[in-house]
């Protein structure tokens, strides 16, 4: 099962959590917001990430190095592979609530996690909780307050998609 460590720590200068970097395989979320591309870029290949899932839903942003082209590249010269993923993204009419007061972020929370029961993104967390189960894998939008992002949301979702859950085999009275 993919571990996903939901702080807004993940590679913002690199503080994860030791027992974090000691998982060879994982889910976790990464936020770009006051990164650069290098040091970013570097943070992901030193914390032996092999892939990065983008789930913005328009891969396109005003920081340098970070819209889908040059993020590829950079990414492809510390060797962490690059996959976008629209499926999960946050659709500009839901994103406001993500920052807004905490009634507006729980009702953002709940409309975005209603679109990911859609079958392009059932099927994208799908693929994303096999990967996490596979390899360490960074999963990314912009900003750096995870609870404040959709990915929080995705990251939860994928995660509950690749637990078992049995029930107790407790003798009755």
């Amino acid at each position: 099962m993919p571990e996903v460590v939901a702080t807004a720590e993940s590679v913002a200068g690199l503080r994860m959590k030791s027992q974090v970097l000691a998982q060879p395989t994982g889910l976790i979320g990464v936020g770009y917001q006051g990164r650069d591309i290098a040091s970013f870029a570097d943070g992901l290949a030193e914390a032996q990430f092999s892939r990065l899932v983008d789930v913005r839903l328009t891969p396109l942003s005003r920081k340098p190095g970070f819209s889908k082209t040059a993020l590829t590249r950079a990414l492809a010269a510390v060797g962490v592979a690059y996959e976008h993923r629209p499926e999960l993204g946050n659709p500009k009419s839901n994103r406001a609530g993500f920052a807004g007061s905490p009634a507006e972020l729980a009702e953002a929370r709940h409309v975005f996690a209603a679109l990911l029961s859609r079958p392009e993104a059932a099927g994208a967390l799908d693929a994303l909780a096999a990967a996490g189960a596979a390899e360490r894998v960074a999963v990314l939008c912009f900003e750096a307050d995870q609870h404040r992002c959709h990915r929080d949301v995705v990251l939860a979702e994928a995660v509950r998609r690749s637990v078992s859950v049995r029930g107790s085999r407790r003798p009755a009275h």
